[in-house]
């Protein structure tokens, strides 16, 4: 064993870094082994392997206002500025310099919570979500107490490196207090907040996000070490995740061709495109709905969705869209001959 080994040891234990420690531990041990100090190797990774089996370990049931989440494998695809972001998280938490505070606003279905699951999947953590039905109470002054409780719960956690926490749609506990109408109980429920946030242990990850950012108690802004718009999607964007979405979902759809050049035209076509969250839901139900004997019906029921309020488009419409005959067929489902035929009455 050398110097260096006792003030790594020193300095992950005093840096709270278990995995570090431990990692250095099984090294000395190591060096113990080909020394042939057999005894002395041995009991030190006894002793590694007693204090793996009997340290206290994180349990959903001992914990009332946290619950585990369930990573998937499918995150929305993002934008270049905001994958930017996450990689940037990514890094800053392996770090492991106390910058672990990070807020996700922007509108539903922009990615916020399926990204804070990717981290996790990324840093092979385990996500837990704080559970705000069991944090808000009706009795005056409880749900303040509950998240006291509930920053206790996060400083009893042995093996903080293991997990994120994510406060998903926090804006349940931190809408600005000036606008609330319970001045008093939010204001407890926020300064609660704020007294948690502040004496957070450094290694304790925690993901928030909002889709209120701007009603956003600023006080609490202050406390996140980084905010990321999740609202930064141009058209051309959208296109994108959805055509990545698209791909994805076809290769279930054994009976459903492509046709991405017709896919792209539509998604152009529209005069506004939803967020991927809702366009994963749109194509997903275009796909499930649609009949197995017709490959591009899928395509008809994607164009509906989204001309929701030009469902009664004539098929001169359709064509000064760009569309062509064959695409207005598929479109829909009026045979080519007539398309052709109705088109030449109209001029």
């Amino acid at each position: 064993m050398k110097k260096k080994n006792v003030i790594n040891l020193i300095k992950f234990h005093a840096e709270k870094n278990e995995a570090a420690f431990r990692q250095e531990a099984y090294t000395i041990a190591k060096d113990f082994d080909n020394d042939k100090d057999y005894s002395l190797a041995q009991y030190i990774v006894s002793l590694l392997s007693d204090a793996n089996s009997f340290s206290p370990q994180f349990q959903e049931e001992d914990c009332h206002f946290l619950k585990k989440v369930e990573l998937g494998n499918e995150p929305l695809p993002l934008p270049i500025s905001i994958e930017d972001s996450i990689v940037g998280i990514i890094n800053a938490i392996g770090h492991n310099v106390g910058v672990n505070k990070f807020l996700f606003e922007g509108p539903p279905g922009t990615g916020k919570t399926e990204s804070a699951k990717q981290i996790a999947r990324i840093l092979d953590r385990d996500l837990y979500a704080v559970d705000f039905d069991n944090i808000i109470d009706s009795k005056l002054g409880q749900t303040s107490k509950n998240i006291s409780a509930l920053f206790n719960e996060l400083h009893k956690i042995s093996q903080p490196q293991k997990i994120i926490i994510l406060f998903d749609e926090i804006d349940a506990l931190a809408i600005d207090r000036i606008n609330s109408n319970d001045l008093r109980e939010m204001g407890r429920a926020t300064s609660s907040l704020l007294k948690g946030f502040d004496g957070l242990d450094s290694n304790i990850v925690v993901i928030a996000t909002t889709n209120l950012y701007k009603a956003f108690d600023k006080a609490l802004i202050r406390r996140f070490d980084s905010v990321v718009d999740f609202s930064e999607y141009t058209k051309s964007d959208l296109v994108e995740a959805a055509e990545k979405i698209l791909n994805k979902l076809l290769n279930k759809f054994k009976t459903a061709g492509r046709n991405i050049t017709l896919f792209r035209k539509i998604l152009h076509s529209s005069e506004s495109l939803p967020y991927p969250g809702e366009l994963k839901n749109i194509l997903k139900t275009s796909l499930a709905f649609s009949d197995p004997g017709y490959e591009y019906d899928y395509l008809k029921r994607i164009y509906n969705s989204l001309n929701k309020s030009n469902n009664n488009d004539s098929l001169k419409n359709i064509q000064d869209k760009g569309f062509t005959v064959r695409e207005i067929e598929i479109l829909t489902g009026v045979s080519k001959s007539q398309v052709s035929r109705k088109l030449k009455e109209i001029k």
